[in-house]
This record gives structure tokens, C-alpha cells and sequence, in this order.
């Protein structure tokens, strides 16, 4: 078999599984309507968008667009090569400063997005040793069992034996503490790395206690144990200020991984921490120093927005996502559907079960003008098929009731409903 037939044998079993990814949408515009979110135009066709990351819906807000093209005018459109060849932008500094201030840290830095930032951060804070020590004496790399695919990237990069990468059940933070008191004395240090949101069904790691215990293992270990939280997701839409499920779980890692992407409604991904660990990253992170770093006006849009979160204004906003989340779960249920999980996040998973049935509700959806996304096993249990509904400060009331209606009819055509 030649190699394009190869290809063309994994598309055709990719295709007949039913997670084909590559027949994106594609949106033509936006629509922008009094009452409603904006919503997509698909072949002139108005949809309402309820699988976004744009949580606190800023994508569109007036503040960012001035600091985009403010950026943009004064800096340019390119950063022009990697930071360290060509030098490094006044809003790329400036950004960084406040991200750090935004999460109470002493420093920071961006990465062209979250994925790359995870990547690095994660193999480096391995890979960090003395040239006289070998890698397999040195580290062990402990994740939860449901860490988001850029973490696992993180670690298979770092290329360690397999006795050195060791997986805790999602959420049991027993089985994370059993796992480090097994392994005492056996390594110099310990990564302890977890998403803060894991975002198929909305759930948040107990980060309090995932630190705590952490910390209560540091003496066992030479180098100690160094708390890796990738909250991507959490940022901006959590807790009660939008410091994500540190502030909601009243915790603190050592190094926190976020994005400009999702909640702050721009791009790029980031990492903060103190000025040692960032100064040190700065020197290993291939993905830093070897590629550009976002645009000038999406800097100025990112550092517009994190101004704007912590802000008054921006506090109305993270209250609006949350009057929104229990609006949406409240008139769901009243409506009779089930969820896979009881998530207070703005993912909210509800729970299909086969899928067939689960890829024809989104479909039905779909065709009452509302974009939701399906997922099916393997990317969840079998049996466990769900529609992803994401829900933004955005979406109107009158938004979330056209949605709960839509589903009600699409639930019954497709025998989701009684």
C-alpha cells in the first residue's frame, strides 16, 4: 500500500467513526442584532453560537478593538522575528507585566498560544537539571488521568521512561497523594501538573487540596514537588473576579498556564509565576525562544482586556456568565434534559447517551440555527455521548430561551426527548 493510500484509509476510518474534523464551518460574518448575541452567518444563514471559549463575549467589545489597532498602528503587524533576534515589543512587555499583576505573581510571559505555552512549561520544568544527573534519576511527572492533550504532549516531549510518568484518577486526590508517598525517596523531583478546568464536561480540580498535598510531600523529595495548573478555560470564567479556580479553590501554584483566547477574548497563551521561574523559561522554552510571538495588535487587544476583566465593567460581565450558567442549567432541566455532569463552569455537557442519536440532535440543532458541539466516544466514555453547550456573558435571555426551545424540538424529532 503506498503512502497515499495509507492517508486515505485513516481519513475513510476517521470519517466512518464520526469524528471528522476537518469540514470546519465556515463563518462568512457576524450578525449583530439588539436583544441576541452576535451570531455566525453560514451561507448567508444566521446562526446562534453556543460552543464558543469566548466566555465573557469580548471578542467584539469597542475596548479591545482600540487596543488592537492602536497596537497595530504604532508597533506594526508583525512582531517581525522571535523576541530575542529582533528584540522584544514595549506591548509585549507591557502585557506580560499586567498578566502578572492580574494573577498576583512577579512575572510573566506570552507564547504564541496556550498549547505551545503548556508544551513547554511542562518540559522544561522536566528536562531542568544538572548535565552529571541522568533524567530517569532525576524527575517524576504525576497528571491527572483526564489532562487536557497539550499537558500530555508536555510530557511525552520530554521523552521519560515510563516509569517515570505516572497518572492519578481524574480528580482523586487520594490517589495523587498515594502515588507521591510510593515514590518517596525514589526521584530528586516531582511535577505535579492538572488542567483547572477539564473542558468536555465542565468539571474543576480541587486545586487547594492538589497544592496542599503537594506541598506536604516537598521534604521527600530533593528538588520538591513543582504544581503545574493549566486553567485555560477557568481564566476569566471562574471565580468571582475571573482569576479562574485558584481564587475559587483559594489556592496558589507554582506555575499557572492561561490563554488570551478564551475568556480575555483575544490570543496567545501565557505562563506566570515568580521572577526565577519565568527567568529561567525564558532561556529553555524552544517554543519561546525559537518561535514569533503573537502580533502587536493582538497584544494590545490581550492587554485592552485584562485591564477591562479587572475592571467594574468587567466584574458585570463575569456576573452575567454566571446569571446566564444557572439560567441555562435551571430551564434545561425544567425542560427535561439530563446532564452528564453537574457543572457550575459555562461548559455545560448535556448528556445524550448513544451517537448516532447525540451526532442527530446536533444536527436538528443545527437546523433550528444554533451551533452546539457532539461529542462521542472515544473522545468520552462510550455511552456517555454528549452536546457541549458553551455558554457566554454574550447570550441574552432571550438567547438561552430560543435555545432551550430549539432543543425541546430537536430533542423530540430525534428521540432525545419522550
Amino acid at each position: 500500500m503506498s503512502l497515499r493510500e495509507t492517508l486515505q484509509a485513516e481519513l475513510a476510518r476517521v470519517d466512518s467513526a464520526g469524528t471528522t474534523k476537518r469540514e470546519e464551518l465556515v463563518f462568512e460574518g457576524f450578525s449583530h442584532e439588539a436583544g441576541h448575541a452576535p451570531k455566525a452567518l453560514i451561507k448567508g444563514k444566521k446562526y446562534s453560537i453556543f460552543n464558543s471559549n469566548d466566555y465573557l463575549g469580548l471578542r467584539f467589545h469597542e475596548t479591545l478593538r482600540k487596543g488592537e489597532e492602536e497596537a497595530s498602528r504604532h508597533f506594526g503587524t508583525g512582531p517581525g522575528a522571535v523576541r530575542f533576534i529582533s528584540g522584544t515589543l514595549k506591548v509585549h512587555k507591557e502585557l506580560e507585566s499586567a498578566l502578572a499583576a492580574f494573577h498576583h505573581r512577579e512575572s510573566g510571559m506570552v507564547f504564541s498560544s496556550a498549547f505551545a505555552t503548556s508544551m513547554a512549561v511542562i518540559q522544561c520544568m522536566i528536562k531542568g537539571q544538572a548535565k552529571d544527573t541522568k533524567v530517569s534519576d532525576n524527575t517524576l511527572v504525576v497528571s491527572d488521568e483526564l489532562n487536557h492533550r497539550c499537558i500530555i504532549d508536555g510530557i511525552r516531549v520530554a521523552n521519560l521512561p515510563k516509569e517515570n510518568r505516572l497518572v492519578f484518577k481524574h480528580l482523586d486526590l487520594e490517589d495523587f497523594r498515594r502515588i507521591l508517598d510510593e515514590n518517596k525517596g525514589k526521584f530528586k523531583r516531582v511535577v505535579a501538573v492538572t488542567d483547572g478546568i477539564f473542558s468536555m464536561l465542565g468539571e474543576y480540580q480541587d486545586l487547594k487540596k492538589f497544592c496542599d498535598i503537594a506541598k506536604s510531600f516537598e521534604k521527600e523529595f530533593e528538588e520538591g514537588v513543582v504544581t503545574i495548573v493549566d486553567d485555560s478555560h477557568g481564566i476569566g470564567a471562574f471565580g468571582k473576579s475571573g482569576r479562574g479556580v485558584e481564587e475559587f479553590c483559594s489556592a496558589r501554584c507554582d506555575l499557572l498556564i492561561g490563554t488570551l483566547g478564551k475568556g480575555f477574548g483575544a490570543d496567545g497563551g501565557y505562563v506566570v509565576s515568580d521572577k526565577l521561574m519565568i527567568d529561567y523559561l525564558r532561556e529553555a522554552s524552544p517554543t519561546y525562544i525559537y518561535s514569533n510571538s503573537i502580533s502587536p495588535g493582538t497584544a494590545g487587544a490581550g492587554l485592552a482586556s485584562v485591564k477591562l476583566v479587572d475592571s467594574a465593567e468587567g466584574k458585570k460581565f463575569i456576573e452575567k456568565l454566571h446569571a446566564n450558567i444557572a439560567s441555562f442549567k435551571k430551564k434545561m432541566k425544567e425542560a427535561g434534559f439530563a446532564f452528564a455532569a453537574d457543572s457550575i463552569h459555562a461548559v455545560q455537557p448535556l448528556l445524550i447517551g448513544e451517537s448516532v442519536k447525540c451526532r442527530n440532535f446536533a444536527k436538528a440543532l443545527f437546523e433550528e440555527g444554533f451551533i452546539a458541539t457532539n461529542l462521542s466516544y472515544p473522545v468520552v466514555t462510550a455511552g456517555r455521548d454528549e452536546i457541549r453547550v458553551q455558554i457566554s456573558a454574550a447570550h441574552t435571555e432571550k438567547d438561552i430561551e430560543e435555545f432551550v426551545s430549539a432543543a425541546v424540538r430537536a430533542g423530540k424529532k430525534t428521540g432525545v426527548l419522550g
